[in-house]
């Protein structure tokens, strides 16, 4: 069964505790609103985008956001022009958009070079925020998109257990899960990564540990 568009509420929350404590914080709806205007194909990802599918949605310093390769350029290059205050850093899959001042990331663009990446412009739900539409992963494709940095060999041990801690909230919060679409999704992370992706429900539904 397809996952249920889910209200934008936590999206809500997750701003507003956000803007509580990051100085210069840039709220996702106003991102949005920027690249809608200019017709520019995103979806919002990372925490602000889960916060809809969380019971307990939380605070985050940055908005990410994937853009399609052929929009990356000009996306950036309008969010620059926009937030004067902020430094552009270009990596291989992500530009970075650094606060002058603090130093930190209050924007990433992603590059969706990785197969899951470039899924997520495709498996998407619409919710709005302050009349701002915006598209963010459905509930697999946002399981799938933790899989990634919870199996990472370089991520570091706490942020790999800030990941795990956000998937099995995903997994209580929302029992209505299609298994068989995050599997196919989950291969997309890497070869049998639907296997496993399948079976780290499996284990937050029973109330096992999460293996890691």
């Amino acid at each position: 069964m397809a996952s249920a568009s889910p209200a934008a509420a936590g999206l809500s929350v997750s701003t507003a505790l956000s803007e509580y404590y990051v100085k210069n914080f840039i709220a996702p709806h106003e991102v949005a609103r920027l690249l809608n205007k200019h017709k520019l194909p995103f979806v919002l990802i990372g925490a602000h985008a889960i916060s809809v599918w969380l019971e307990e949605p939380r605070a985050t310093q940055d908005v990410d956001i994937v853009v399609a390769s052929r929009y990356h350029r000009k996306a950036v290059r309008l969010l620059g022009d926009t937030y004067p205050h902020l430094e552009a850093e270009d990596h291989e899959v992500v530009t970075r958009f650094r606060d002058r001042e603090s130093q930190r990331v209050l924007i990433d663009v992603m590059k969706p070079m990785e197969p899951h990446v470039k899924a997520a412009l495709k498996n998407v739900v619409n919710i709005e925020m302050e009349s701002v539409p915006i598209r963010i992963p459905t509930l697999e494709m946002a399981l799938a998109l933790k899989l990634a940095p919870m199996i990472s060999l370089v991520r570091e041990d706490e942020k790999k257990y800030k990941d795990a801690a956000d998937f099995i909230s995903m997994v209580k919060f929302n029992p209505a899960i299609d298994l068989e679409k995050l599997a196919e999704l989950g291969d997309l992370v890497y070869p049998g990564g639907g296997k496993e992706i399948v079976e780290k429900v499996r284990q937050v539904r029973a109330g096992e540990r999460l293996q890691l």
